[in-house]
């Protein structure tokens, strides 16, 4: 048997085990170690596991993902996260449609302190669907305002999508968390933009909420500056060249933990269960990293990379036509297959091709991730709509994906503008002081 024809074998039992609910990780650790044992043989399969291993368990770069991570838990279980959704709740709940595009603007602002889209929608969901109800809002626009809102938490950085592209093709992830800061902003604008239109177009699916008076607005305004001045400083901590990544983490973590102390919200058992849940979450980020350079040798080894790139360049199709084929791929891939899951299976295939067109490593890296935050509300996988569906469990399932439906409509549009303007992903890194 061929190299390449073990590949799309290796490639066929890897989905059927993803398909039949294996973990990710594992998965991959199967399908990456025996395929390196047969093409290379067991000694190379067994040196690469123990070396990339342990090469990637102590890379400095990755102390990223747990502080970040702690940063958020933290800032959820203290409650310092749903300040943001008061905030905006204050400002603008009482124009029609106000308490979604409130539910939006505090999914974009936690998003910037847990990097998780799963996060960023259940714990706005918890804060925000009840109101909505309460003020009579149809459920598909509550709903999809939450589902599509959570998936701002891959985009705006600091994102976990972002650290593990950066890994998988050794790109900066300073770089990388300041080119989705437009992307995110322009993309959470889409959002609010579509939801006024939503409720001017049929005024019953977002009633106006409560009005608050100035000084209520200031006082929800100054109870989410404490909050929002450790997002501003993190993020503008890397763009002023002030902080690393890594430095920044810790900054952002450490202010997060000493404001929870100084309000007196977090309490010892809070701390305790939010580090017990950054390093959860840690671990799966860090088992999938592992097994994604097993799997990415083997995939090497099998010459499926190669094959691919040269089919498509053989089309004689413009450059710009290539990118649009590998993104509908990914467009397709997000229906069924899950997003991170996603990146480390394409990437070894696409990243190559798309360095080789001389398109921008950085842009590219943008237009993967908002591909995958299409997938997190797309049918019939869908992550973020199941989440939603646990807090509102008196919601058809049906319904949430009506839905998300404009939602996927304006990241879509979204998308398009990206490719047509790189600039809006790569001008702040670009500027970045080094």
């Amino acid at each position: 048997m061929s190299p390449m024809a073990i590949g799309g074998l290796g490639m066929l039992v890897l989905l059927a085990l993803l398909m039949l609910r294996v973990p990710v990780a594992f998965a991959m650790f199967a399908v990456g170690f025996v395929g390196i044992a047969i093409l290379n043989g067991l000694p190379a399969a067994m040196s690469l596991l123990a070396s990339e291993t342990f090469t990637l368990s102590s890379s400095a770069e990755l102390v990223v993902v747990p502080l970040f991570i702690l940063m958020g838990n933290v800032a959820s279980a203290t409650g310092m996260s749903s300040r943001l959704y008061d905030a905006a709740y204050a400002v603008i709940g009482p124009i029609r449609g106000g308490l979604a595009s409130a539910t939006v603007i505090g999914c974009g602002g936690f998003a910037a302190l847990s990097g998780s889209s799963v996060a960023s929608a259940l714990t706005m969901g918890k804060v925000s669907l009840a109101e909505m109800k309460r003020f009579g809002y149809d459920p598909r626009l509550s709903t999809g305002a939450v589902a599509a809102g959570g998936t701002l938490g891959i985009l705006i950085p600091p994102s976990t999508g972002f650290v593990i592209y950066a890994i998988l093709t050794d790109q900066s992830i300073g770089r990388l968390f300041l080119a989705g800061v437009l992307p995110g902003l322009l993309l959470l604008s889409l959002f609010v933009l579509l939801i006024s239109f939503l409720c001017w177009l049929r005024p019953q699916l977002g009633p106006a909420g409560p009005r608050t008076s100035l000084r209520a607005k200031f006082a929800a305004l100054a109870g989410a500056a404490p909050v929002l001045g450790v997002i501003l400083l993190t993020i503008g901590g890397i763009y002023g060249g002030i902080f690393s990544p890594v430095e920044a983490a810790a900054v952002g973590a450490g202010l997060m933990i000493f404001l929870g102390a100084l309000m007196r919200r977090l309490t010892a058992a809070l701390l305790w269960q939010a580090l017990k849940d950054s390093v959860v979450t840690t671990a799966t980020v860090m088992l999938i990293l592992i097994a994604a350079h097993l799997l990415n040798p083997f995939l090497a080894l099998s010459q499926i990379p190669q094959a691919v790139g040269a089919l498509l360049t053989g089309l004689e199709i413009s450059n710009l036509s290539i990118l649009a084929i590998i993104l509908a791929s990914y467009l397709f891939l997000g229906c069924f297959i899950e997003g991170f899951a996603m990146l480390v299976l394409t990437m070894p295939i696409f990243f190559p091709l798309v360095t080789s067109l001389g398109f921008d490593p950085i842009w590219f890296g943008v237009l993967v991730v908002v591909t995958l935050e299409m997938g997190l509300i797309s049918p019939p996988v869908g992550v973020n709509v199941f989440i939603v569906k646990l807090v509102a469990q008196d919601v058809p399932l049906a319904k949430i994906f009506q839905g998300v439906l404009p939602f996927w409509g304006a990241m879509l549009v979204a998308l398009i503008l990206l490719v047509s303007f790189p600039q809006i992903a790569l001008f702040l890194p670009d500027t970045m002081i080094r």
